[in-house]
């Protein structure tokens, strides 16, 4: 199966959700420059982005202990092989905001506007990963996806972004993401990781001790290595 690319994601610059982000005042007022100002950026932007997603309809070859092949490329976690011990298929992807709006963002001066940049980029990024998942569930008849992305655990660190790049293929040409020698990704608003269907949902989150983060999606539940995935320790 070929990497699927999806390319004509529209995308609207959510001026309130901007304003929150940057602590600015909930309503504009008649004469407020500032927020006029954020409006004309948020268009520019608009004018120029095009986020982008690619994936691939994959399939387990084989499952170990805790390695797991997916369409001939092996992946080492016991989490991933775990999850993916009731599916006979996956979702591998990967989700940007796209070259063209960092591009345009690298353009920026302003401390004000590169932060509100850095925002715009994120709801282009979010705007891209929503309009992925839509697609997948609706074209293959998906109720629940799950999804686990290198680098949120221990148990399947950044290094494993290598295998899941080299299934994907030439994801530079397709959606203008690269790899670093690091293993992190530009632009640096894009996200990977491998989609599944599941029953109960499952987030990295669940696995990660980390307090005060962010991007925290739901609840770490201390137990829930041990009872789920069958080994005792701290897996965070």
């Amino acid at each position: 199966m070929e990497t699927i690319v999806l390319d004509s994601i529209p995308f609207r610059a959510d001026i309130a959700e901007l304003r929150r982000s940057l602590g600015m005042p909930g309503e504009a007022g008649a004469d407020d420059g500032a927020a006029r100002a954020l409006e004309e950026l948020a268009a520019s932007a608009e004018r120029v982005a095009r986020p982008k997603a690619a994936f691939r309809i994959s399939f387990i070859n084989e499952r170990s202990a805790d390695e797991v092949v997916i369409d001939g490329i092996r992946f080492s976690s016991r989490v991933l092989k775990v999850n993916l011990d009731p599916v006979h298929r996956a979702f591998p992807h990967v989700a940007t905001c796209g070259r063209e709006l960092e591009e345009w963002s690298a353009g920026l001066a302003d401390p004000l506007e590169l932060f509100a940049g850095d925002q715009i980029k994120e709801l282009a990024l979010r705007a891209a990963l929503d309009h992925l998942v839509t697609h997948i569930r609706g074209r293959h008849a998906i109720e629940k996806l799950s999804h686990m992305n290198p680098g949120s655990l221990a148990d399947w660190p950044l290094p494993q972004q290598a295998p899941l790049f080299r299934l994907l293929g030439d994801l530079d040409s397709l959606i203008g993401v690269r790899l670093t020698e690091s293993f992190l990704m530009l632009p640096t608003k894009t996200v990977s990781g491998i989609f599944f269907p599941t029953e109960a949902t499952f987030e990295s989150c669940q696995l990660c001790p980390r307090e005060e983060c962010p991007n925290r999606r739901a609840a770490y539940e201390p137990g829930l290595y041990k009872a789920r995935f069958g080994a005792a320790g701290a897996h965070g």
